[in-house]
């Protein structure tokens, strides 16, 4: 008698509506069956498709128990076959289906959004460009709540309102870098009822210069209303907030700006050790008023959790940057397989462990994958 295992009705239940590229004569492992191998071999540190068949025959005793595995494991073949096939935008939006399930919605939730390269996924012989995914990072929750890939031919600006569409975003506020200071992002943005922080750089030519000669002028530029200092890692850093909501003319300049109502500048100024000192000032538009600055510069900051909490772990820990998979839509679909695993092992909090020796400790433990496959 098979074990009754929440996994396998919970979490492939979400991904069940994905359409079978396969040739129907030529199957001989159901879809389900290939991609929970897949994720429990991602989980517990089997980074490319010869790791996976490798891991999945060593428990194969394991899940015979919880599939249906009439033909055995599937060959590494086979694991690259299916997912250079399978649809990523099916992909992507039963994920972010399935991590609507783990998220607690919140007003008090800052969404990050930012773009990655798989770098090895370029391959010079077939002329093929490495891909781009655009993540939304949730602050609040820690876990990545969707992705998009970008298109061959285009870049994060067509990506990032795809991603939003498949998100939840009402009473967030949603974070970007300069890329995606867009008003077709801010619009999307505002019509999801969630608020806005845009960093400004040159790719909005006027605008920035407006704002920046706004806050670089004695006569206009607002005082400080925050101020934070830190020390770590053999430096010191003060961070200033400036912001201002007296902004009528720059809406009059820049009309197309949907719930545009305030402008910040955060000034961080730092100081090794060795006594060297730098200053940056970084600028922002944002749909949110100007009462409680030092929230301001704790959203800006929170931005970089996205970098640190993410794509950082995915390098250091899933060895993302290392993947090989190029063939078909194997890289992008193998990315949204990483960010299951990950929100799975962050949801673990009985493990005081690091990311990477949650994943080893899981490949040695059935017990402790079982725990993190039932999120529990």
């Amino acid at each position: 008698m098979k074990k009754s295992y929440i996994p396998t009705t919970s979490i492939i239940s979400h991904f069940e509506s994905i359409e079978d590229p396969r040739i129907e004569r030529r199957k001989q492992h159901k879809l389900k069956d290939i991609f929970f191998i897949t994720l429990c071999a991602s989980i517990c540190g089997a980074d490319s498709w010869v790791a996976i068949e490798t891991f999945g025959k060593a428990k194969e005793a394991w899940f015979t128990k919880l599939l249906s595995l009439q033909n055995g494991i599937p060959s590494h073949d086979t694991f690259g076959n299916v997912f250079s096939m399978i649809n990523t935008e099916e992909f992507c939006h039963c994920f972010s289906r399935w991590v609507d399930d783990l998220r607690q919605v919140s007003k008090l939730d800052i969404i990050s959004i930012d773009g990655k390269c798989l770098r090895r996924s370029l391959d010079a012989n077939s002329n093929k460009a490495a891909i781009y995914m655009v993540s939304a990072w949730s602050s609040r929750n820690q876990l990545v709540l969707g992705q998009q890939r970008v298109d061959d031919k285009s870049n994060e600006i067509t990506a990032i309102p795809k991603l939003l569409a498949q998100l939840d975003i009402a009473g967030s506020v949603i974070t970007i870098d300069a890329m995606g200071c867009q008003t077709k992002v801010a619009e999307e943005i505002i019509d999801g009822e969630a608020d806005y922080m845009l960093s400004l750089k040159g790719n909005q030519g006027t605008l920035h210069d407006d704002v920046t000669c706004f806050f670089e002028s004695e006569q206009t530029s607002p005082p400080v209303g925050f101020k934070s200092i830190d020390g770590d890692h053999g430096r010191i850093e003060q961070r200033t907030v400036r912001a201002s909501s007296d902004i009528e003319w720059l809406k009059e300049r820049h009309p197309h700006w949907c719930g545009l109502r305030s402008i910040v500048a955060v000034t961080a100024e730092r100081e090794c050790k060795s006594g060297n000192k730098s200053e940056e000032t970084r600028y922002f538009i944002s749909s949110l008023d100007v009462t409680d600055p030092s929230r301001l510069g704790y959203i800006v900051r929170a931005h970089w959790g996205i970098e640190n909490n993410l794509h950082w772990v995915l390098d250091y820990a899933f060895n993302e940057d290392s993947n090989r998979a190029r063939k078909g839509n194997s890289a992008a679909n193998m990315a949204v397989v990483r960010h299951i695993a990950l929100n799975l092992i962050k949801a673990d909090t009985s493990s005081k462990i690091g990311i990477k020796n949650r994943r080893l400790k899981a490949g040695w433990d059935n017990d402790y994958l079982e725990k993190i496959l039932m999120g529990k």
